[in-house]
């Protein structure tokens, strides 16, 4: 008995202390719930993006090797894992070096390079387009039996699958074996002459057009699984033409890019992942249509708020940021029988050494959960970056959004005239040559430049408004004239700016033909000008 009175007195004089510590117990958790929802609101975790990359685009604008490698550090210092190389015409095929072109980097540099990244933890992953884009490869007259085209020489024929079978499995073997990252970007985008020539023609009467872009993208796609690594592929064709897409490697990672348009852009992206396909978005820092005298700046930051969470919400297991030099698109001098003598780009961007603050937003954007603030991203930014006030930091952010409006057919799109255009510019560009960055004034230089270039144009077109317009006659020369010169000789002087800005960062030659190009159409008008006189 007397145990038993001892153990009932125990087990009563206990409870009021067991649920003490009950309570104690809830409150841990609740205090771990609270946070884990405050890390999650910041912190990816699971849900985060395992290949964070970025993609760099040498068709033109090609960076010298010491560029290559700080930009590496640089990414690795924002936490990306992957770099996407658009290497074209700058990789020294050892079976194909007819490819590679006066910017093109040697065996050694190009080693060293992949081995300074895997120090870095970062893998490169080659690009190498295999269907459209390859300008750069049927330009010579030894792939000249591949084109889809005589005269657009943007695309291989797909039908040709032996013949390109051939380039490619050597193009694969190449580049595996000097990269070690588990991917080969194998292109695939903008395959637009697709059904264009006879035989193409008649294949896609017969089989339609997805099965006639399978066929060729699974024979490339199988390379590459044949050469040890696993194929990615743009994804707008195969999401616009996705009747035959079961029959491409299951191995196959299709990358999104979506530039801030609306989601399922080019077509329905859960169909493809039902089947069984995993899926990579891309967003960007520079597309169509900036150029070197306007940047969509607004258009990226939003591009970043809105589609980082959107992929992340649909399983999308990696993330790529595409930064295009140029649109891809080329003007060719041709020889008899339309050989190529030479060809250019159509359009220019400005430089990536100017654009650090984009690849800083896109950083923060994919490090959080919770809604990624552009303004409040710029604001901080310059703060911490450039050492400006609250006000200083929003007069920057106005300048890097304020609408950068187009003049086409020699007239602004919206506005009345360009002097109005340039008037509306100069109420965010005079007040960013006020402001003074007290650390990292170079990289602050490069919006001031821009701003220049872009005041050099409109300049420029206001002249040609006024050219273009019924009211030009020949008492209007001489004025037009002047004003022509003064554009020019401002022209050189923003040369030298560019020049000091980019050298190293740029090949010198490569820079002198960028200001020869930029500088190009002012000269002509001021030519055809002054004969008139």
């Amino acid at each position: 008995m007397v145990t038993n009175n001892y153990s009932n007195n125990w087990h009563k004089q206990s409870l009021p202390t067991l649920g003490v510590f009950r309570w104690i117990i809830c409150l841990l958790f609740i205090f771990q719930a609270i946070a884990g929802y405050s890390q999650s609101k910041n912190d990816p975790g699971d849900s985060d993006f395992k290949v964070k990359g970025f993609h760099l685009d040498l068709r033109v604008q090609v960076m010298t090797p010491e560029a290559l490698k700080h930009f590496a550090k640089q990414m690795a210092g924002f936490g990306f894992n992957t770099l996407v190389m658009e290497w074209e015409a700058t990789y020294p095929f050892k079976e194909h070096l007819t490819i590679a072109n006066q910017f093109s980097y040697s065996r050694e540099e190009l080693e060293d390079f992949i081995a300074y990244c895997d120090q870095l933890g970062i893998q490169v992953v080659p690009l190498q387009q295999s269907l459209g884009h390859v300008e750069y490869i049927l330009r010579n007259p030894r792939y000249s039996v591949l084109k889809e085209d005589r005269k657009d020489i943007s695309q291989l024929c797909p039908m040709k699958i032996a013949e390109s079978e051939v380039l490619f499995q050597s193009l694969f073997k190449d580049l595996a074996a000097t990269h070690n990252s588990d991917y080969i970007h194998i292109g695939g985008d903008e395959t637009y002459l697709l059904g264009h020539c006879d035989l193409c023609s008649a294949r896609v009467e017969e089989v339609g057009k997805s099965q006639l872009f399978v066929d060729h993208m699974k024979m490339i796609a199988n390379l590459v699984i044949e050469n040890g690594k696993t194929p990615l592929m743009w994804a707008d064709i195969i999401l616009k033409y996705p009747e035959a897409a079961a029959e491409l490697p299951k191995e196959t990672v299709f990358v999104d890019w979506n530039y801030g348009w609306k989601t399922n852009h080019f077509g329905d992206v859960s169909k493809l992942q039902d089947l069984g396909f995993t899926f990579w978005g891309a967003p960007s820092i520079r597309s169509h249509p900036d150029n070197w005298y306007m940047t969509n700046w607004s258009t990226h930051f939003n591009n970043q708020r809105d589609f980082i969470p959107y992929a992340r919400a649909s399983q999308y297991e990696g993330m790529i940021m595409t930064s295009w030099s140029t649109s891809g698109l080329y003007g060719f001098t041709w020889d008899v029988g339309y050989d190529v003598a030479d060809m250019v780009q159509i359009r220019n961007t400005y430089p990536m050494s100017g654009f650090r603050i984009l690849i800083a937003s896109y950083a923060a954007a994919m490090s959080q959960l919770e809604e990624f603030r552009p303004q409040e991203f710029v604001v901080n930014y310059a703060s911490e970056r450039f050492g400006l006030n609250e006000k200083e930091a929003n007069q920057l952010w106005e300048f890097l959004v304020f609408p950068r409006e187009l003049i086409s057919n020699a007239k602004p799109v919206k506005s009345k005239s360009v002097p109005e255009v340039k008037e509306n510019y100069r109420q965010v560009s005079d007040p960013l040559f006020q402001l003074s960055p007290n650390q990292h004034e170079e990289e602050f230089d490069h919006f001031r430049l821009m701003a220049n270039l872009r005041m050099l144009y409109l300049d420029y077109k206001e002249v040609d408004e006024v050219y273009n317009s019924p009211a030009f006659t020949k008492d209007l020369l001489p004025a037009l004239t002047k004003q022509m010169e003064v554009i020019l000789e401002r022209s050189e002087e923003l040369n030298k700016a560019f020049y000091k800005l980019n050298s190293g960062f740029l090949y010198d030659a490569e820079i002198e033909e960028l200001n020869r190009q930029r500088v190009l159409p002012i000269k002509v008008l001021y030519h055809r000008l002054a004969k008139l006189k």
